[in-house]
């Protein structure tokens, strides 16, 4: 649920629901990335994931494409939006983004993407629905991201609704002969380790407990 490439770069809310500068010409622009580990919004997904997408910018309007290997076939997300930057350094967007699976890892999620920025901080806000065969539930989702320039970023984030759980993310990236590195420490609550089965770390009595997570991320744009 997440571009691992732009997580190598630091840029942790510039995902699906990204604050998007406005730029004057028509831009198309693809990415490829690999993951040690793929962490989305503090919740396990896969270990060792590869991913590719691709974006198209035009006037502040955005729209794009992403996947990546999530085990039990694919993960597929649909996004796009508008944004605008002022004078000051202000920035809000506002965006739709759709998780979709190709095989049974997942069902689907569809969200509603509100982001500002300001200097080195930014804020997101998403709400959406997640749809599963046999049943639905709202979720909602903030975060805060102080992401200074020189390369080194914190995210702390919320889930809500009738999702519950949140984590902190420290890490660094940096461009090396065009290509992105990152490295990232995640911590995550025990309510969203319990929250998936794929993944889960027990004490002693089989109760969840909070996990942590090193990610080492490569990509490539286009």
């Amino acid at each position: 649920m997440k571009k691992l490439t732009q997580l190598a770069a630091g840029a942790v809310l510039a995902s699906a629901a990204a604050v998007v500068p406005t730029t004057a010409m028509a831009e198309v622009s693809y990415n490829i990335g690999y993951a040690s580990e793929y962490y989305f919004r503090g919740v396990h997904q896969k270990n060792s994931s590869a991913s590719a997408g691709i974006d198209f910018e035009n006037g502040g309007f955005y729209l794009g494409s992403w996947t990546a290997d999530v085990g039990e076939g694919l993960e597929v997300d649909v996004y796009g939006g508008y944004g605008m930057e002022f004078d000051g350094g202000l920035s809000v967007s506002v965006g739709l983004t759709g998780y979709y699976y190709t095989g049974s890892f997942d069902d689907k999620y569809e969200e509603v993407n509100l982001n500002l920025g300001f200097g080195i901080f930014g804020l997101e806000y998403s709400f959406g629905e997640a749809g599963y065969s046999s049943a639905s539930s709202d979720y909602d989702f903030l975060g805060l991201t102080i992401a200074p320039d020189n390369g080194l970023y914190a995210t702390l984030g919320f889930w809500g609704d009738d999702a519950d759980g949140e984590y902190v993310e420290l890490g660094y990236g940096t461009t090396i002969a065009d290509l992105d590195f990152g490295i990232a420490l995640i911590f995550s609550s025990e309510e969203l380790n319990a929250s998936w089965d794929r993944y889960q770390n027990l004490d002693s009595s089989g109760a969840p407990v909070e996990d942590e997570a090193l990610v080492l991320t490569i990509g490539k744009s286009f």
